[in-house]
């Protein structure tokens, strides 16, 4: 239920139809393509960008993402569908920061009833700059960039409704320096306060294959009164689509969560 395409900006590999071959191929009944939907400029250090990020700088150290081509998005839906029809495939995006960008956020989502929609953060207010979490590693301390991270994903829960599920809290994790061996578990107190909040707004939390999510953080969100979750490869190639699916259900499982009525549903509690 999270997997992206060409139609993503920070992906050279992206391909729709492998991706729906790969989910055929597995027997997955659907496919979900929340395509990355960016309204941020960001202040980044350009040497720290990969090329596929690199070509879309403004300027020398500001990177602004282009916007989805929604109309190109939906036709290549329609074309995937009537190729696979045994699959069901599911439009959507992933909104970054969309409580930064009210406005941006609710035009994209009137110009077309996109089926889910998914809220990310992958940045951090600095002095008036938005920038990139990972990047502010290398300036400062691991614990204070985490605890901002997750102050600032609580901001947007409680300020922005436009979204139904909250994809990878642990984001920031996957771009630790590699002598910083950190987990979500170090950090229980903050990320409690962020599934609390999450929880009281009636949304799901994501359990994204990107990283192995410590099984703790999925009994936490049942004890914060969690009610669903939702699985996503955050696949930005065919042969990542699903990857960790198995180990991702048990661990839901073993929290108390089961599927839905239709496979494609949330898991509930």
């Amino acid at each position: 239920m999270h997997t992206h395409s060409e139609f993503s900006w920070d992906t050279d590999t992206g391909d729709m139809e492998g991706s729906c071959a790969r989910a055929v191929e597995l027997g997955l009944p659907a496919i979900a393509f929340t395509e990355h939907t960016d309204f941020v400029t960001w202040t980044v250090d350009p040497s720290l960008l990969p090329d596929r990020m690199a070509r879309h700088l403004a300027d020398p150290t500001h990177l602004a993402p282009p916007p989805l081509d929604v109309e190109g998005y939906l036709e290549a839906i329609e074309r995937c569908r009537a190729k696979y029809p045994e699959l069901k495939i599911i439009t959507g995006v992933e909104l970054g920061e969309p409580h930064w960008f009210a406005e941006p956020a609710a035009a994209l989502l009137a110009s077309h009833p996109f089926e889910r929609v998914i809220g990310s953060l992958h940045s951090i207010s600095v002095a008036g700059r938005h920038c990139l979490v990972e990047d502010e590693f290398a300036l400062r301390g691991v614990p204070d960039v985490l605890r901002e991270y997750f102050a600032e994903t609580i901001r947007m829960i409680v300020s922005c409704g436009d979204f139904s599920t909250l994809t990878h809290l642990d984001y920031p994790l996957r771009y630790l320096p590699q002598d910083r061996a950190t987990r979500l578990t170090d950090f229980e107190e903050e990320v409690r306060a962020v599934l609390a909040a999450l929880a009281g707004t009636g949304r799901a939390l994501e359990v994204n294959t990107r990283r192995d999510l410590e099984p703790e953080v999925l009994h936490w969100w049942r004890e914060s009164g969690g009610t669903a979750v939702s699985f996503g490869s955050d696949a930005h190639r065919p042969e990542a689509v699903a990857t960790g699916f198995a180990a991702a259900a048990a661990k839901a499982e073993s929290a108390g969560f089961r599927p839905g009525r239709h496979p494609y549903d949330h898991w509930i509690r």
